[in-house]
């Protein structure tokens, strides 16, 4: 079956019997112009270089050429083979705290990137590694909200994720049980697929019971993972606008702490690991506990291979360029004792 991958490029096949005419209007109007100087016969040998037929010869290896670049564009292919692959992961989703505190330094150096950008550098390399997994992204302060479907997408959800930034929960808090809550309810109804959540936070919950969420979806048998990013030793809260620092009623900086002891406890009832967003291997450590967890089949795709064929189009496109090129205006010198389109009459009389 020959099929076209952009069959609207084919309308362009209508631009040739347009060329067509305004060739012939232009010779028709270069002949009324050569008609004021003398008659045809008159000027005929006062151009003997001059072809009769170049020029419609050239026109036809024009047009051929202007038809075979249309097709081209149109990308004709022929034949198909249908191919089917299964698509073996988990599903995981993502838990971004965006409380006013993850804009504090992630160590101890107050001007040192942000909490929250060390967590998106590590989602970031994260998914890169999730090849085939399914994931999800939930961001939440004092509550949760879904910032993306679970999906098989990786690219949009790296495009999400650097998208997320402090200003995107109006209310503030740090409500860590309802994101867990959020993220059990977001997977998918297969009791096949193994599910993960990973909780990405500086572990100051001051608004639920958080270790009781990890518990719960450790027995419907969701594992929650625990990224602690932040300072034990403490930093200030820079202010949104770059003015200087968070500061409370008496007018001292506010400081936030990484509250490590918070983040092992959750990851311990939700049956997962607790990694330090500081540690050069907390990536390699995350996703070697996401890795040991059971593959099944996430979806089934199937998609149609076709053979191009523009290729062979383009070829003799490129044949018909040099055949222009070479073909010149006026009457090849060998070709003129030749008359192809009249009969000369013969002089002797019987």
């Amino acid at each position: 079956m020959f099929t076209f991958a952009h069959p609207q490029y084919l309308y362009l096949l209508l631009l040739l019997p347009v060329v067509v005419v305004l060739f012939w209007l232009a010779r028709a109007s270069r002949r009324r112009q050569l008609q004021r100087f003398g008659r045809d016969e008159v000027l005929a040998p006062l151009m003997p270089d001059v072809s009769a037929y170049k020029p419609w010869l050239r026109l036809g290896l024009e047009l051929v050429l202007l038809a075979l670049v249309i097709v081209v564009l149109a990308r004709p292919r022929a034949g198909a083979s249908k191919t089917t692959s299964r698509v073996h992961g988990i599903e995981v989703m993502v838990a971004v705290d965006v409380s006013n505190s993850m804009n504090a330094s992630s160590t101890d150096n107050p001007q040192d990137v942000s909490r929250l950008q060390r967590a998106k550098m590590i989602l970031e390399k994260l998914i890169d590694r999730l090849q085939g997994d399914k994931v999800g992204l939930i961001v939440f302060a004092g509550n949760s909200y879904m910032q993306m479907p679970i999906t098989g997408d990786a690219a949009a959800a790296k495009l999400f994720l650097n998208g997320i930034n402090t200003g995107m929960a109006p209310t503030q808090g740090t409500a860590i049980g309802a994101a867990v809550n959020m993220a059990v309810n977001s997977f998918s109804q297969s009791k096949k697929s193994q599910k993960a959540v990973i909780v990405i936070t500086d572990g100051e919950n001051f608004e639920d019971d958080a270790v009781g969420a990890a518990r719960e979806a450790q027995k419907q048998g969701i594992q929650v993972d625990v990224i602690g990013v932040g300072s034990e030793h403490g930093a200030p809260i820079p202010m949104p606008d770059g003015s200087g620092y968070l500061t409370d009623d008496e007018g001292q900086p506010v400081t936030t702490y990484l509250n490590e002891q918070m983040a092992q406890e959750i990851a311990q009832a939700g049956r997962g690991v607790y990694v330090n967003g500081n540690a050069t291997d907390a990536v390699d450590t995350l996703h070697d506990t996401l890795d040991k967890l059971a593959k099944s089949d996430l979806a089934t795709i199937s998609y149609t291979q076709h053979d191009e064929q523009f290729p062979v189009f383009a070829w003799i496109a490129l044949a018909v360029l040099l055949a222009l090129i070479l073909l010149m205006e006026r009457k090849n010198p060998w070709l003129e004792k030749f008359n192809f389109f009249t009969r000369e009459k013969n002089e002797e009389t019987l």
